[in-house]
């Protein structure tokens, strides 16, 4: 295979010597048209000219053993458990603040901060209903957190096709490797969110998926997700508040919703109580959401636990809410409206990552190491200006996986989003989750938008 082979990629490594190449690159091509045909896509805003793309895709699958993820699922639920149980004080009596582990305008200046949430208990005390965790690895058994995303996490359709091409594609791998499956996911989902309903459900919860529309960035997801659900995707126009709920349009009237996955923001959810210009929402429905009336995954104000500021107290806020160490580690974080650290960041701009606090997707972020002269000047602006809207982070030696080229295997960066599903059973980690590389050589930047790809994911049994 390459040089540094580890040992879960063995059996892999022995069908790989095995193979002819011109087979693997048939392959290749194969996968991206089943990807074209099935449309997997992603739309790009702002480039009228590639408005929709299709998401690249590696037929090298990135390995994890059984041990390896025994130890990250731990620490993704330690992780989970303590964001769910922020989230619960924040809105409510605000301990870790009165403790002083977060300075109070951390929460009160936070633009995520949703003052509305403020005492409401949301069904079966769940906030986070669908969590997606960025993990990087730095060493054989060194991970560390990257990002937390709390609010509306993407990306898991392409896990599940990407296994369901890989299947196609070389079935003959699954017999020889013990790969733990993925496909339960969306029956998983739907459990998960059917166990959040309101005490005043009757019968089986009827569950929605909102979407913003066809040209959301995610409308391929969201209309997947609804589909294996085997429940309805709905738009804002779909749905009214009637007789103190909300309810759907359907062929033979209006029919009450208990549990909406809603993929609005929170400022476009209900144009009475947040945006009032949002044609994306329903007049009325945080009104429902408050007395109980509908469970809305995830809860609205959970973006402020996808803060990059907020991030950097994380092992805080596990220590505070589970009294444990920290399993999983955070990267090193500047907070950029802390002078010192202001000073520091300015000093070193070519050596650091700088992200916007809000940002995602890539945008908005400075990688140090890779950019011009002209561009860190233009970000050092940006800092000077607005130093509260960023972070900054060292470059980390991020470990690297072997993709397929016409020319041989060549090493690329990769992270993790492994996802995780919380109710009041419990929490369900989807083993593996999807991993994201950087195509470009020497490139960190993961994201599909920025020119990155996807693999499968495969997490061994033991």
């Amino acid at each position: 295979m390459y040089e540094g082979l580890r040992p879960p990629y063995r059996a892999f490594d022995d069908w790989l010597r095995a193979e002819n190449p011109a087979r693997l690159l048939k392959k290749q091509r194969e996968a991206e048209e089943v990807f074209r045909l099935t449309g997997i896509t992603f739309n790009v805003y702002g480039r009228a000219e590639a408005a929709e793309r299709l998401i690249p895709f590696d037929i090298i699958p990135r390995i994890i053993s059984g041990r390896e993820w025994a130890r990250l699922s731990r620490g993704i639920e330690q992780r989970v458990r303590a964001i769910n149980a922020f989230l619960h004080d924040i809105y409510h009596r605000q301990e870790i603040v009165r403790a002083g582990r977060i300075p109070v305008e951390m929460i009160a200046r936070n633009a995520a901060f949703l003052p509305q949430m403020i005492g409401i208990e949301p069904p079966g005390g769940v906030y986070t209903h669908i969590v997606g965790i960025d993990l990087v690895r730095t060493g054989e058994d060194e991970f560390f957190v990257l990002e937390d995303n709390a609010r509306t996490p993407s990306g898991v359709s392409y896990m599940l096709e990407n296994r369901e091409t890989m299947f196609q594609m070389f079935p003959e791998l699954f017999s020889r490797n013990r790969v733990r499956p993925v496909s339960n996911y969306p029956r998983n989902l739907r459990r998960s969110l059917a166990a959040c309903a309101p005490a005043a459900t009757a019968g089986d919860p009827v569950v929605a998926v909102l979407t913003p529309g066809l040209y959301n960035s995610a409308y391929y997801e969201h209309s997947f997700l609804a589909d294996k659900m085997g429940v309805e995707l709905v738009e804002g126009h779909d749905l009214r508040v009637m007789d103190g709920r909300v309810a759907m349009r359907t062929t033979t009237g209006y029919k009450p919703i208990d549990v909406l996955y809603r993929r609005v923001d929170d400022d476009y959810l209900d144009p009475l109580n947040f945006n009032p210009d949002s044609g994306l929402g329903v007049p009325g429905i945080f009104d429902i959401y408050r007395a109980g009336g509908i469970t809305i995954a995830n809860a609205p104000g959970t973006g402020i636990a996808d803060d990059k500021a907020i991030y950097s107290y994380m092992p805080d806020i596990v220590r505070f809410y589970t009294g444990e160490a920290p399993i999983l580690q955070n990267v090193p974080t500047w907070r950029c409206n802390e002078p010192a650290a202001l000073a520091y960041v300015l000093d070193h701009l070519p050596e650091l990552v700088v992200k916007e606090v809000h940002g995602s997707g890539g945008y908005g972020m400075l990688v140090g190491p890779t950019s011009s002269r002209k561009e860190i000047a233009a970000f050092r602006d940006k800092l000077l200006a607005r130093p509260g809207n960023y972070i900054a982070q060292p470059t980390l030696a991020l470990s690297t996986v072997p993709i397929f080229t016409r020319a041989g295997l060549a090493p690329r960066h990769v992270d993790l989003r492994p996802y995780v599903l919380v109710s009041p059973e419990g929490v369900t980690i989807t083993p593996g989750g999807l991993t994201r590389v950087a195509l470009r050589k020497g490139s960190l930047v993961v994201n599909s938008s920025q020119g990155g790809g996807t693999k499968d994911t495969w997490v061994l049994e033991e």
